[in-house]
C-alpha cells in the first residue's frame, strides 16, 4: 500500500504538470464572471425576476448568490465540463504511449493492471478538483455579487425548488460530492477510449461524441420510454438533493448506473491495455 501511495502521488504530479491541465480552470473562471455580468444585466434580470414573482415568491430573497451559483452549475458542467474532463482523461493512457514514457515505465517491476487502476484514479481524482474548485468560486463569485439568501431553481432547466436561507449552504455543500460522482462517467468514458490504440486528441473527440450523441437522444421526445438507457438523465440526479423531499431510491438507481458505467468502462479499458503491444 505504501508503494501504491507513492506511485499513485507521482501520477497525480504528472497529471498536474500539464499545462492542459489547468486549461479547464481558467476556463471556467472566465465564464463565471461573463454568466454573472450577464445575469446582472437589466433585461436578464428582469427576467429572472418575472419567473421568481410569477410563481409568488420575493425576487430580493431568492435572486440570491446561491441561485447564481446553482446557474452557473447547471450551464457549465454540462457541455464546458465535459470537455475538459475528455481532454485530460483521454491524454492519461494516450499521451504516454505516443510519447514512448510508458514503455519506460514497464520496464520497471509493475503490472499493467496496477498502471490502469493508477491512472484512472487520477482522472478521478482530477473531476473532483475541477468540481470542488466550479462549485466554490461559483459560490464565492455569486455571494460577492448578491449575498446571501434563498435558492431558485426553475424549469426548462433544471427542477422547481425554493429552497429557505438556513437549509441552503449545507445542501450547496452536499450536492458538490454528487455533482463530482456523476462527472466520473465522462472521465471513465474519457479514460476507456484513451486505452484504445488512438491518438490522444481523437479520444478526446470519440469521449465527446459519445456524450454529445446520448445528449441528442435524450432530448428527443419520441424516445421518451429510453430515457433511463440513456446516460443524460442519469447525469442530472444530484440536483435532486435540493428537493423537499429527495427522492432516495430514485438517486441510488441513478447513481448505481452512473458507477456500473464506470467500473465497466475501467474493466474494458484495463483489459484492452493488456493486450496492446507497445513495441
Amino acid at each position: 500500500m505504501p508503494l501504491f501511495l507513492t506511485q499513485f502521488r507521482y501520477e497525480l504530479v504528472k497529471m498536474f504538470s500539464r499545462k492542459r491541465t489547468y486549461i479547464g480552470f481558467g476556463a471556467f473562471l472566465v465564464m463565471e464572471l461573463i454568466i454573472l455580468f450577464l445575469l446582472n444585466l437589466p433585461r436578464p434580470r428582469a427576467r429572472f425576476q418575472h419567473i421568481i414573482e410569477q410563481n409568488g415568491y420575493g425576487f430580493d430573497e431568492y435572486f440570491s448568490g446561491y441561485t447564481l451559483a446553482m446557474q452557473i452549475l447547471i450551464y457549465t458542467t454540462n457541455l464546458l465540463g465535459s470537455l475538459y474532463l475528455a481532454l485530460v482523461a483521454g491524454d492519461l493512457m494516450a499521451k504516454e504511449i505516443e510519447e514512448g514514457t510508458m514503455r519506460m515505465l514497464l520496464c520497471r517491476p509493475v503490472s499493467r493492471i496496477r498502471v490502469t487502476v493508477l491512472k484512472y484514479l487520477a482522472a478521478i481524482t482530477y473531476t473532483f478538483a475541477l468540481i470542488a474548485f466550479i462549485s466554490i468560486t461559483a459560490l464565492l463569485a455569486g455571494l460577492a455579487y448578491r449575498g446571501s439568501g434563498g435558492l431558485f431553481m426553475g424549469p426548462p432547466d433544471a427542477i422547481f425548488v425554493l429552497v429557505p436561507p438556513e437549509k441552503v449552504l449545507r445542501l450547496y455543500l452536499l450536492a458538490i460530492p454528487l455533482l463530482a460522482l456523476s462527472r466520473s462517467t465522462i472521465s471513465s468514458i474519457g479514460f476507456l477510449f484513451s486505452c484504445f490504440n488512438m491518438k490522444p486528441a481523437t479520444a478526446s473527440i470519440m469521449t465527446l461524441s459519445v456524450i454529445f450523441l446520448d445528449f441528442i437522444l435524450h432530448s428527443i421526445p419520441y424516445f421518451e420510454s429510453l430515457k433511463g438507457y440513456f446516460i443524460t438523465g442519469h447525469l442530472s440526479a444530484w440536483m435532486n438533493i435540493f428537493q423537499p423531499y429527495p427522492p432516495w431510491a430514485q438517486m441510488l438507481e441513478d447513481y448505481s448506473y452512473l458507477v456500473g458505467l464506470d467500473i465497466t468502462c475501467l474493466i474494458l479499458g484495463s483489459a484492452i491495455f493488456m493486450q496492446r503491444d507497445l513495441k
